[in-house]
């Protein structure tokens, strides 16, 4: 008898206040929108709760999260899938976000292959055995999803670490590709330590060629490699992508020319990390030449990739050139002091750069220091500028 919106408006609040959290949801979903009924759900259930990463709505907090601890508990063939299906109505127009960091494996009946479950190889299981859970039918069915960020691997696992817990097997990554195709709405996916190699990223990027909305996508801490790496590149060229994360893969020159082209040609991405990769000067030198006629590109990370000279070379002619980078990351490489000297001499008009990463570059204490005061002198600039804008129109 839903007649709660029918009540007057103190009446509600005391009903309201004396409800239990524990009423199926299948009653409350559809009918509670109190914003205070559901900061109760989500206090009593959870420590921390911090609704400012949620919309400020504690009603999509709750069944955002609700939803991430059954699929982080879902084990195939064994959890009733109607735990999930049950749901879809319940939440769907409230999830927007999904973080789920860890897919349990379906339980390993027979364990007669231990003897090969620290070899790291595939080929002691029977891979069908170890799909985990399909995304397509739920994320299909949740129109409102933006985010998506995932992690198939099982957090916690102590003693008990096996290989096999960490397989996201080539059906995995069709299923999630198949369901990705049809999220026209999703902005952001993230896949990190999943042993994506180049395969499963060509499967991915498939998917996403030609994608209406998607703006960032982040398959750092993988296995990608520069066949990989090339499909990315297409991607560049036909997406929309503002933020390309694909940080501590194994990523070589190779790789790095193909993100290069793209990037040359490419009027979207802004922010590009390929720190922890291994591109070296032949791919260092390609991105630096395809700087020299990007507009758009405002952040690059290409921290510890073995980089020396020959690449500082041709980015202090980028650091002369281009009006549009504001941060570069060029750590834990070998540039040397003369690579230092001649990126000191290309940001000598420079106006824009307002981050410089140079700590164990090699560059020299003295190098560093000049480059630093330019810096500091850009952000006290742009600082400035900024203060000196008008307030924008309210209307």
């Amino acid at each position: 008898n839903p007649i709660l919106d029918r009540l007057l408006p103190e009446h509600q609040k005391k009903v309201l206040d004396r409800l239990s959290t524990d009423l199926p949801l299948t009653v409350t979903a559809n009918i509670i929108s109190d914003e205070d009924y559901w900061k109760r759900c989500c206090t009593e259930r959870w420590q921390v709760c911090d609704i400012s990463n949620y919309g400020d709505s504690w009603k999509r907090m709750f069944f955002e999260r609700h939803l991430e601890n059954i699929l982080k508990c879902f084990i195939p063939n064994t959890t009733d899938p109607n735990q999930i299906l049950e749901l879809i109505p319940l939440c769907k127009d409230y999830v927007r976000k999904l973080e789920v960091d860890q897919f349990l494996p379906p339980l390993q009946v027979d364990q007669k292959e231990d003897d090969l479950s620290d070899t790291g190889s595939d080929f002691g299981f029977d891979e069908a055995s170890l799909h985990h859970y399909d995304l397509g039918v739920l994320i299909t069915a949740l129109p409102c999803l933006e985010e998506l960020h995932l992690t198939y691997g099982v957090k916690d696992c102590g003693m008990n670490f096996e290989w096999n817990l960490f397989n996201f097997t080539h059906q995995d990554c069709s299923n999630l590709a198949a369901a990705l195709k049809m999220c026209r709405n999703l902005k952001v996916f993230k896949l990190t330590r999943s042993k994506v190699d180049d395969d499963k990223t060509k499967l991915l990027v498939q998917s996403f060629l030609d994608h209406p909305r998607l703006v960032e996508l982040n398959l750092s801490h993988n296995l990608i490699r520069d066949k990989g790496a090339q499909a990315i590149g297409k991607l560049i060229s036909r997406s929309r992508l503002e933020t390309l994360d694909l940080c501590n893969n194994r990523i070589h020159h190779r790789g790095a020319q193909a993100l290069a082209r793209a990037l040359a040609q490419n009027s979207s991405l802004t922010s590009l990390n390929l720190r922890l990769n291994c591109v070296e000067d032949k791919g260092g030198e390609a991105i630096g030449l395809a700087l020299l006629t990007n507009t758009t590109l405002k952040s690059i990370h290409l921290g510890s990739n073995n980089l020396s000279e020959p690449t500082a070379s041709l980015f202090s002619q980028v650091l002369a050139q281009n009006t549009t980078l504001k941060s570069i990351n060029f750590s834990c490489n070998h540039l040397g002091l003369d690579g230092g000297k001649q990126l000191l001499e290309g940001l000598a008009d420079n106006k824009t750069l307002t981050e410089f990463d140079l700590r164990l570059a090699e560059v020299g204490e003295e190098t560093e220091y000049l480059i630093h005061q330019i810096v500091w002198a850009n952000q006290e600039a742009a600082r400035l500028e900024c203060l000196q804008q008008p307030p924008p129109n309210p209307s």
